[in-house]
């Protein structure tokens, strides 16, 4: 069997084995169309992207004003319908550049496949609600890593709501709600893997990253003397290491922790390295919709033990990601 038949065969049978539960896996490699409650909607107009630059290190501070310290700031929540509200109230529904295939966050519902469940379709949920009533239409449009910008950017989708990192660079292209969970990049690795953690037990090593996500960024700051990998898709790299075609993923500690949890031979390795806040992203033009989508946040964290966030982590993450005391609190820039 070819290598591209074998990866093929691992997509498609890939199953979590956490808490007895399967899960269909399959890893777009393109952009496809997931509907839930309603048709495709063909694609909008939009203005032409510009060129993708390559990713590099973040400045210290950049031309917006944008740091480590502030790159999780957004405007403050407002439930007031500006231009892109209006926009998708007209329109009757919600697009939304989802992931179909990270176990916990946004995956296939292995009782009904045509189904998308997890942490992130939770929040999506809560916005279409928020701004569309009960019952809301909603169009989850299955985006891999390295397409989340340029889906945003040319209004493919009204938002990404896929486990999306908050930084500076990110932050010149679209416009990122206030966090919703914080993580960390962090080693997945074989339980018998000399690899100890994030540091120079890589040496020699294969590492694969999704192009486009916050490990490749952290991986061409410091790669530990690794030969470094890049795939579409989180879920790609695990299939690699199953085939033995790398010896270790970097990825977010809160995927990680999904794909130890569908694969048990594999393990979180030393602990995350850095701080990842995941934010909801959207186009820098709609202003109104950033300010919406934070009052839905604000009601979301509301509750404490009782609110819709920790009902949510309780539901889909604690298991595999225990210890997470509650959501990050907003910070505002405005």
């Amino acid at each position: 069997m070819s290598m591209r038949a074998r990866m093929a065969d691992l997509r498609s049978t890939l199953a979590p084995v956490a808490a007895g539960m399967g899960v269909m896996a399959a890893a777009a490699a393109v952009l496809v169309p997931v509907l839930s409650n309603a048709p495709a909607v063909p694609p909008r107009p939009h203005d032409p992207a510009p060129p993708r630059a390559a990713v590099a290190a973040p400045a210290a501070t950049d031309s917006t004003g944008c740091t480590a310290e502030n790159a999780a700031e957004s405007l403050r929540p407002s439930g007031a319908d500006g231009d892109a509200v209006k926009r998708i109230k007209k329109a009757g529904r919600l697009v939304v550049g989802v992931d179909q295939n990270s176990y916990r966050w946004g995956y296939r519902d292995p009782d009904n496949p045509r189904n998308l469940i997890g942490f992130d379709i939770d929040l999506a949920k809560a916005v279409a609600e928020d701004i569309l009533g009960p019952d809301p239409d909603i169009v989850y449009r299955a985006i891999p890593t390295n397409q989340r910008i340029d889906a945003v950017r040319q209004r493919r989708v009204d938002m990404v709501v896929r486990t999306m990192t908050i930084n500076c660079e990110r932050k010149q292209q679209v416009a990122f709600s206030t966090s919703y969970f914080k993580a960390g990049q962090q080693v997945l690795a074989p339980k018998r893997s000399s690899i100890d953690a994030f540091d120079d037990s890589l040496r020699g090593k294969k590492i694969c990253t999704a192009k486009g996500s916050t490990g490749e960024q952290e991986l061409k700051r410091e790669d530990h003397g690794a030969t470094v990998m890049t795939v579409p898709n989180q879920l790609d790299c695990l299939v690699r290491l199953q085939l033995g075609e790398a010896d270790a993923v970097v990825t977010d500690s809160a995927l990680a922790a999904g794909q130890a949890a569908q694969d048990p031979t594999v393990e979180l390795k030393g602990e995350p390295f850095s701080t990842d806040m995941y934010g909801v992203a959207m186009n820098k033009e709609d202003e109104d919709l950033v300010r919406r989508v934070n009052k839905v946040l604000e009601e979301y964290r509301e509750g404490g033990a009782d609110s819709p966030w920790t009902t949510a982590y309780d539901k889909w993450l604690k298991a595999d990601l225990p210890g997470v005391s509650g959501p990050p609190a907003p910070q505002y820039s405005d």
